[in-house]
């Protein structure tokens, strides 16, 4: 079994909460010394520096949401002068302001470090050929990746996202053996590998890196298939660190969080209360390490469960689940909370490909729910009654897992978008805000 850091991956649990405790206690004072608004949130809820001692006191702590960084924008949570800051990076600003957030030069280190876990964890080392088909600039995933696999030694090849061919080209001719994308990009790689006449055999990947948006078994299944190899989930968010935080290892039984660096808590997302690991719940992360923007007791909104049972890799650090959805992307269509996630599994498990669209809208004061799948071209068919049939078995698997009805419209091949960044599933039309 490899490790990039041994003695911090595997270290006694007992040694490790320790040690997760001194820097809580030390990184709280920290921010609550540098950062003014978040000085007046803990007057408000009267704890100072003095009430945190360790790793038991961490309820005390007030959280942040991303409503905080959007109040504060753009430098407004920072905690060290803006002359310490080596680095700033944003999320892709979907809805409202573009999230702002920071680093040091101490911070990117341990970015990298994190990173650099996950690539040996994967089977990396420096003959490796890493080609990172994250997008490169103020999105984290092309920088978290490309520090990591600089720190581990490895050959980088910083082709970033998009032009489908060449970076096949590049796979084929400059021997890349782990690729880092995004799932829905990494099976959009393997259908037109396959479209190109080649199968695996024609590049020489051993294994790829795939994160920054949800994605189920099958869809890894159906990854590895097309591409050959063994296909691992890492975990991130802008606001924590970036990817890295959460890394899967050989076991794939779970991510481990890259607990020195990170404290991460399980919530109920109604009340906010705590809850047991195993019991699923909203992710909360606090930054224990991190200088430029530490964020206490972030919730993420990302749904999961968490995992203490010793894990055959040797890792002591505790696992995260895939996320199982958000509170904030779950659609509550007539009264049911429906994930994507949950889509796609159904179609996959149909062997359908995972490229779909979920249209909501509104007729008459009631939603309406339809789903466009498209087909491969085994399936596709001219014939009107077949693609009828094939539609009706699909709503009926579907009502089963959904518990509601959809309409689901069957479309040829090749015709719903293909994204080289996070994919665009929704389109919700309904006008539920004033």
């Amino acid at each position: 079994m490899k490790y990039f850091q041994k003695e911090k991956e595997c270290m006694p649990l007992e040694e490790l909460r320790k040690l997760q405790g001194q820097r809580l206690a030390e990184n709280f004072r920290h921010v609550y010394e540098n950062v003014e608004y978040y000085r007046n949130r803990c007057k408000e809820a009267g704890v100072s520096p003095d009430d945190i001692k360790g790793l038991d006191d961490i309820e005390k702590i007030p959280f942040t949401c991303k409503d905080d960084l959007r109040q504060t924008y753009p430098y407004g949570l920072f905690a060290v002068p803006m002359s310490e800051v080596a680095r700033l990076h944003a999320s892709s600003g979907t809805t409202g302001k573009q999230i702002v957030v920071g680093y040091t030069k101490g911070d990117l280190d341990i970015w990298d470090e994190c990173c650099a876990r996950q690539l040996v964890a994967v089977g990396a080392d420096e003959n490796d050929f890493v080609q990172n088909a994250y997008g490169y600039g103020m999105f984290t995933g092309g920088f978290g990746l490309h520090g990591g696999a600089t720190k581990l030694g490895a050959t980088v090849i910083p082709v970033s996202s998009g032009n489908t061919q060449r970076q096949i080209a590049f796979m084929h001719d400059f021997g890349s053996t782990v690729l880092c994308c995004t799932p829905s990009y990494a099976a959009y790689l393997g259908e037109t590998l396959r479209d190109m006449g080649h199968g695996p055999e024609y590049i020489h990947l051993k294994a790829g890196i795939f994160g920054a948006e949800p994605w189920t078994e099958e869809m890894r299944r159906n990854i590895e298939k097309l591409l050959g190899i063994k296909a691992y989930d890492i975990y991130g968010l802008t606001e924590v660190m970036g990817p890295g935080v959460a890394f899967e290892c050989s076991e794939q039984k779970g991510m481990h969080v890259n607990e020195d660096h990170f404290i991460i808590e399980t919530i109920d997302p109604e009340t906010g209360k705590k809850i047991p690991d195993g019991e699923k719940g909203e992710l909360v992360f606090t930054a224990i390490t991190k200088k430029a923007f530490p964020l206490m007791r972030f919730r993420t909104k990302d749904i999961g469960v968490l995992n203490r049972t010793p894990c055959a890799c040797g890792r002591t650090f505790v696992r995260m689940s895939k996320p199982m959805g958000r509170t904030d992307d779950m659609l509550i269509i007539r009264g049911v909370n429906v994930f994507p996630s949950q889509i796609e599994g159904v179609l996959l498990q149909n062997n359908y490909p995972p490229n779909y669209q979920i249209i909501v809208g509104r007729e008459n004061n009631t939603d309406t729910f339809e789903i466009k799948v498209e087909m491969t071209p085994e399936k596709f068919s001219d014939v009107v009654a077949e693609n009828h049939k094939q539609e009706k078995a699909l709503e009926s698997a579907l009502l089963s897992v959904l518990q509601i009805k959809a309409k689901v419209t069957l479309v040829a091949p090749k015709t719903i978008e293909r994204s080289e960044g996070k994919a665009k599933r929704v389109i919700d039309t309904r006008k539920l805000h004033d």
